[in-house]
């Protein structure tokens, strides 16, 4: 082998990559978290290493040239490579001190990790543990995220689930919009009603319509992706909302709830490389423990296996 081939400096390919996927030198230095110019020296610097020219540069975005097209899946394999070397050290780390980071849907972060993270503050103070509150599902194959507390189950071969617990979602609304628009008292009286959505149109009538009510377009103009967004948007008494049942919706009024109970599963889950470091094991099996079925939850009447 021709070792002598291989002296690429991993910071240039890395840089290569991210601005290939983010589309711009300042998108992809925020990715990265680097300066800008020290993102863009990298870049050139892997350009002149190579002896080609990887992007044709625009004011506010780079296209790659074909050259750059052409590298660009090789560079992408040695991503993976070096993701892949990261989980087989960490599997093999031996200490509790280190960082460990967990992922969540923004409202499941808010209602439950705040005491689980002061009890593994005690439990393991050399500790420091990230949580990423978002909707978007983070990539655990690339190291976006230790740990993610999901609503489906895991199906690539390389991680591992473990069903902790069930909770319930229900219909929400506001006193003020419940009082001009009526209580429902079967699912029918809700025809007139109107309903906030979420992120995608297509699925969030969809979601309707798994427990029955049939939305009609006119009676979804508002919509959002955010967990906290959703629950203000139904305090302003803008519409009907699917909510996750939790102290965040204190002071609104569960609709129809003899009628109406959905159930979502919560999922734990890590890449199967890391399921051996002592420290993503300790907060694996602490959040499965603290996160069990809360005690005044029952298993709901309908399913919701869409939620993430």
């Amino acid at each position: 082998m021709k070792w002598s081939a291989l002296d690429f400096d991993w910071n240039q390919v890395r840089a290569f990559v991210a601005t290939a996927r983010e589309g711009s030198f300042s998108a992809a230095s925020r990715a990265l978290g680097l300066t800008q110019p020290t993102l863009s020296r990298q870049v050139s610097g892997l350009e002149a290493r190579l002896g080609v020219t990887l992007f044709e540069r625009g004011k506010r975005s780079m296209a790659l040239t074909q050259a750059g097209t052409a590298m660009l899946e090789p560079a992408e394999r040695m991503l993976e490579g070096a993701f892949a070397l990261s989980l087989a050290a960490d599997g093999h780390a031996s200490t509790l001190k280190g960082v460990v980071t967990v992922t969540a849907t923004s409202l499941y972060a808010m209602q439950y990790l705040p005491p689980v993270v002061a009890q593994l503050r005690t439990l393991a103070p050399d500790l420091q543990l990230d949580l990423i509150a978002s909707n978007s599902v983070q990539d655990l194959r690339r190291r976006e995220a230790d740990i993610a507390i999901r609503h489906v189950r895991p199906e690539q071969d390389d991680l591992i689930g473990k069903l902790v617990s069930e909770h319930s979602a229900g219909l929400y609304a506001s006193p003020s919009y419940l009082d001009r628009m009526g209580r429902p008292d079967t699912l029918a009286d809700l025809s007139d009603h109107h309903f906030i959505g979420f992120d995608d149109a297509d699925r969030s009538f969809e979601y309707y319509e798994d427990i029955g009510i049939s939305v009609p377009k006119d009676r979804m103009q508002v919509r959002s992706g955010y967990g906290e967004v959703l629950v203000s948007l139904t305090r302003e008494g803008l519409g009907v909302c699917i909510l996750p049942c939790g102290s965040y919706c204190e002071g609104l009024e569960r609709v129809l709830p003899d009628q109406v109970r959905i159930n979502f599963p919560v999922w734990l889950v890590t890449h199967r490389e890391l399921q051996t470091n002592p420290r993503i094991r300790l907060v694996f099996d602490h959040l499965a423990r603290a996160l069990k079925q809360p005690d005044d939850e029952t298993p709901a009447s309908h399913t919701w296996p869409k939620m993430r």
